[in-house]
């Protein structure tokens, strides 16, 4: 086989490898990434950049296993939008959103509250 064959399959597989460690396999990836549930949750949308990656949660029941990606069902979504992509220029609106499922990388836990992050917009 030619040399230059044989690189340019051995890249394709890695790009393949990676997505698919990155993004799932698409088959059976909710119930192999850990499943948790919150009763509020709350997003910032920006006017340029769109949604925040990150999320608030209150009263999460989180999995005790660690694992790359998570699924969030979220009973009530909170986002507030932005006038602009900073905080002081103003709130321009909200929107609440009922029984929303996002996926997000990891979290941190703080007095009570749930820190998700890595959310890709949903």
């Amino acid at each position: 086989m030619n040399l230059t064959l044989k690189r340019l399959l051995g890249v394709t597989a890695a790009v393949v490898t990676g997505a698919t460690a990155l993004l799932g396999t698409g088959v059976g990836t909710a119930g192999a990434s850990g499943r948790a549930h919150c009763d509020r949750a709350e997003q910032d949308m920006w006017s340029s950049a769109g949604p925040s990656r990150n999320l608030t949660g209150h009263h999460c029941s989180i999995p005790n296993n660690k694992r790359r990606w998570f699924t969030i069902e979220i009973d009530t979504l909170v986002r507030t939008h932005y006038k602009r992509d900073t905080l002081d220029g103003g709130v321009a609106r909200t929107e609440t959103l009922h029984n929303k499922t996002i996926s997000c990388m990891g979290y941190t836990s703080d007095d009570g509250k749930v820190n998700w992050f890595g959310c890709p917009p949903a």
